[in-house]
């Protein structure tokens, strides 16, 4: 397993990690424990967890209750953060990306060699499933200098058939692609190429990476992306196509360290659009942290809890580096039938990526927090 240690360029989104190796396996074992403390998500009245409990997020397991961590005022929805839930199996992953398969189960994808695939059936135990292109994808190499590396796949399932957008680039380069492959059954093998979405240079102030598809309560399609550079971007997707529809572009976010992995899921009145802040990559060292604001449209202007525009720099944290969970982020929402789920990746002491899985609560205010 490769691990990358150094700062990357500023504007660059460090992609160092590569397969699960067979010492990663062990440390999957050393975070399995754990016990649900809280009631499933969903509405204002969601309890929550004892701030530092580790949860279970499993679908087998039933919620005995619990109070909720009350939410500040400020940009950090709460003080102490709870531990990832349980999980087990193979779960080394970084930028997850997660669907519920309509037979069942879970269909997980992440950055890895021709983007890595995984199942489960309890939303515990992981299973790696291949890759999504076992012979290769010949059509990324112009961005990628070669390199079988892709990167912040994005997940969904629509009418019959699985999209998975997925980004091409190398580091330290706005010179980068998102390109989106289907599949009726989501296998390994079984994606079809459909084409180029949207593509970066290097004159461009925006970074074509980090895709996340949203669809609206009009039934429009929109991709936010972004990473460093000038930031959050969502333009139109044909729905017939899935590709891009015309020449808008929209800025959504923008934060001068560092800000990218975008995701919007509309919940009540609101679009929330999920980001994450600062630096991944950097194993232990790592300062990522998952940053929400949210907005009345999924074009914006999207505000934090203190009323200030992601545009400038605003976002509410609602997780950041504690404990042994280091630098969480590149977050994906999963709407399961017991509420939301928050999946994205951290780095455990020893530096190895992991997946982390909390539950999504929503305060009296209808703002986010986790347990």
């Amino acid at each position: 397993m490769e691990t990358r240690t150094e700062m990357p360029p500023v504007g660059s989104r460090c992609r160092g990690w590569r397969a699960w190796s067979a010492a990663g396996v062990a440390v999957a074992t050393l975070v399995a424990a754990g016990v649900l403390v809280g009631s499933p998500p969903g509405s204002a009245a969601s309890p929550g967890t004892t701030p530092g409990h580790r949860g279970t997020v499993g679908t087998d397991q039933g919620p005995p209750g619990g109070s909720r961590p009350a939410a500040a005022s400020t940009d950090v929805a709460v003080a102490a953060y709870p531990q990832p839930g349980r999980v087990a199996g193979d779960i080394g992953v970084h930028d997850p990306t997660v669907v519920k398969r309509p037979e069942g189960g879970y269909l997980v994808a992440h950055t890895g060699t021709n983007v890595a695939l995984k199942t489960s059936t309890d939303r515990i135990t992981f299973r790696n499933a291949g890759a999504v292109f076992p012979g290769g994808a010949p059509w990324t190499t112009t961005y990628t200098n070669g390199s079988r590396n892709l990167w912040a796949p994005d997940l969904s399932y629509h009418n019959g058939r699985y999209l998975l957008y997925y980004s091409a680039s190398t580091f330290g380069s706005n010179r980068s692609a998102i390109f989106l492959a289907t599949s009726t059954t989501g296998a390994s093998g079984s994606w079809t190429h459909e084409g180029l979405v949207v593509e970066s240079r290097t004159s461009d102030n925006f970074n074509a990476i980090d895709p996340n598809l949203t669809i609206d309560d009009q039934g429009r399609w929109w991709l936010s992306f972004g990473s460093f550079w000038s930031g959050i971007k969502l333009v139109p997707i044909d729905p017939a196509t899935g590709r891009r529809s015309g020449t808008a572009m929209h800025s959504l976010a923008s934060y001068g360290p560092g800000i990218e992995a975008p995701v919007i899921v509309k919940r009540g009145a609101w679009y929330y659009l999920y980001v994450s802040f600062d630096r991944c990559c950097q194993g232990a060292a790592s300062t990522y942290r998952t940053m929400v604001g949210r907005s009345a449209a999924p074009t914006g202007p999207f505000l934090d809890r203190a009323g200030r525009n992601m545009l400038s720099g605003g976002g509410t944290e609602i997780l950041a580096s504690h404990g042994s969970v280091h630098g969480p982020g590149h977050p994906a929402v999963l709407a399961d039938h017991d509420g939301d789920l928050l999946f994205y990746h951290y780095y455990a002491d020893n530096g190895v990526s992991l997946l982390g899985i909390n539950r999504i609560g929503y305060d009296a205010a209808g703002w986010p927090y986790l347990f």
